[in-house]
């Protein structure tokens, strides 16, 4: 069976200092085998597996983490920027990117916007139309007949 990045992160942040928990105890906890375990801290000690630190690189975060940065570096002066993207492991290109990717996620959200409401008013407007086609059939209809 296969694991996610984030179980097998979580399982050996249990069994790797500083928690430094008991292969067995943890094997226990989460229904994994403990040779498998055995497995994860032996590849991540060798550095085959990955130990979760690529998860908080540029290419997986979330819309609203990338935002949150953008805005971030917004209100740092250029002499501080370097620093803050050293920090966070990003380049200035991130930020131009990942700015440029929000302008477009606002402009298609606007366009979808204003696609909706103009089909929206165009349907109100054929339901007004058959509404007062109707009233007058019932006003026609509602009248005495004279002979």
């Amino acid at each position: 069976m296969g694991y996610s990045r984030a179980v097998r992160s979580s399982v050996l942040k249990k069994v790797l200092p500083p928690e430094a928990r008991s292969i067995v105890e943890v094997s226990k906890e989460t229904g994994i085998n403990d040779q498998t375990i055995r497995n994860w801290i032996k590849k991540s000690e060798s550095g085959i597996l990955p130990d979760g630190s690529q998860e908080s690189s540029p290419r997986f975060m979330t819309p609203k983490e990338k935002y949150q940065l953008v805005l971030e570096a917004a209100g740092i002066d250029n002499e501080q920027l370097g620093g803050f993207l050293r920090e966070r492991g990003l380049h200035s290109e991130h930020l131009t990117i990942w700015d440029q990717e929000i302008r477009e996620m606002i402009d298609n959200k606007n366009d979808k916007k204003d696609q909706e409401l103009k089909a929206l008013k165009k349907r109100n407007k054929e339901l007004e139309k058959e509404l007062q086609r109707k009233e007058k059939a019932l006003a026609e209809a509602a009248q005495p007949c004279s002979s």
